[in-house]
């Protein structure tokens, strides 16, 4: 039955994240809130709650490896296998806005993780039996940071706007109040029954195979959490528009970086393992060679999205015999 109920979550995280994106953007909408700010913040936030969910049920019942590797384990899944899946399909193209900005800034942030997941101590790493932990100051560190960058985004998409002129207006079909308040509420319903399902499911499979709670994060639960990264930009690639990939995978990464394990950090302290500093150096490597394929011709061509998938299916053999 934990198959079962862990599918079950998986279903209702994706649609209830669905259906909370379209609600959200529909109110946003009828508000007259710019359809640039509902794509940086409504909709990479909504994409990002079933990472949220996972990782804040996690550290509420204590299962802090299971929240770190989650957001590890996604972030890597999203540079690695939905771009190299999407460059497959088609050549994928990088906005230079993107790779400028919000690329290296996910590389920024991700080495601030690495020390801040580290302890700042080369010598406990090197040891490799010792235990870190990632704190409630480090948290609100990364907390601060994401308020930062929403703060970034949003006056630049504001200023962007304005340039744009009347007649540049998308046309949008918006949903009446009534259902996209129901939307709303039944998206967060299935996002918080379907994070506490996938928890205990995945918790409990396990235990059952004497599998650590940090494989399940970086393998199952990380392509469950990321399926609407993965999903999005794969539509996206296939109409053509495969610029949108990279910019809603590197968004997605910053959401999940800041956003989740500031909070899930600062609702309980997360004890980590030697692991967890591998892991984020492998995030951290993962993002360069992204970065320099994407910057070195402006776009990732189908050979190296081969690559990407070869590397992940690297990674994923290491993690299995670790």
């Amino acid at each position: 039955m934990e198959y079962i109920f862990l599918i079950l979550g998986f279903i209702l995280l994706i649609k209830g994240a669905d259906y909370f994106v379209d609600g959200s953007s529909s109110v946003a909408r009828i508000l007259k809130v710019p359809s640039i700010i509902i794509g940086l913040t409504v909709v990479a936030f909504g994409t990002s709650m079933p990472e949220l969910s996972v990782s804040v049920t996690a550290a509420l019942q204590g299962n802090n490896d299971l929240a770190v590797s989650n957001v590890l384990g996604s972030n890597i899944f999203n540079l690695l296998v939905v771009l190299g899946c999407c460059a497959l399909v088609n050549p994928v193209q990088a906005k230079w806005s993107v790779l400028k900005k919000e690329f290296p800034f996910s590389i920024f942030i991700a080495v601030i993780l690495l020390f801040l997941v580290s302890d700042f101590s080369i010598t406990k790493v090197l040891d490799g039996t010792k235990t870190f932990l990632l704190g409630r100051l480090g948290g609100i560190l990364l907390l601060l940071l994401f308020l930062l960058f929403l703060y970034a985004t949003v006056k630049t998409a504001l200023s962007a706007r304005n340039e744009r002129k009347e007649s540049d207006k998308e046309e949008y079909k918006a949903i009446p109040p009534i259902r996209s308040a129901v939307y709303i509420a039944a998206g967060l319903a299935g996002i918080v029954l379907g994070g506490d399902l996938v928890v205990e499911n995945a918790s409990v499979i396990a235990e059952r195979f004497g599998l650590s709670q940090t494989f399940i994060g970086l393998t199952i639960v990380a392509l469950g959490t990321s399926l609407p990264e993965l999903v999005t930009s794969m539509v996206a690639a296939g109409k053509g528009e495969n610029d949108l990939a990279v910019g809603n995978v590197v968004g997605s990464n910053i959401f999940n970086i800041l956003l989740i394990l500031g909070l899930s950090s600062v609702i309980t302290p997360i004890t980590l393992e030697v692991t967890a500093v591998y892991d984020t150096l492998i995030l951290i490597a993962a993002s360069g060679i992204v970065y320099a394929a994407a910057i070195s011709k402006r776009e990732i061509r189908r050979s190296e999205g081969m690559f990407f998938l070869l590397a992940y299916l690297v990674f994923f053999m290491y993690i299995l015999v670790r």
